[in-house]
């Protein structure tokens, strides 16, 4: 039967292990997936994941200078590659793309 003393003497370990993987499964980035423009709720609003691939015709309000980086909805870093949107919940959407509720950020 293991004592107080034993109890005691592990306790900073399982505390520090569960920290760690605490950490790891909350990191946004290492669960967040890329947000396809098939996917029904990329279509709705006409995303692409390049602004320069965007039908001119379709969206006549479109401008090549408007991508997700410097969207007011963009939550990801300045200069990645790709980042949160408000739109999308946890999807990522690419920093070069485009949707049809772009707002100056």
């Amino acid at each position: 039967m293991p004592c107080r003393r034993q109890f005691l003497g592990y306790l900073p370990l399982a505390l520090s292990g569960g920290v760690a993987v605490t950490g790891l499964l909350g990191s946004p980035s290492a669960s967040a997936a890329m947000l396809g423009e098939q996917d029904p709720q990329a279509q709705k609003v006409g995303y692409k994941a390049d602004t320069t691939k965007v039908d001119p015709k379709k969206y006549p309000s479109h401008k090549t200078s408007q991508t997700c980086a410097n969207c007011q909805l963009y939550q990801g870093d300045t200069g990645s590659a790709a980042g949160g949107c408000a739109l999308f919940g946890d999807k990522e959407v690419a920093a070069a793309g485009w949707c049809n509720a772009w707002e100056q950020g």
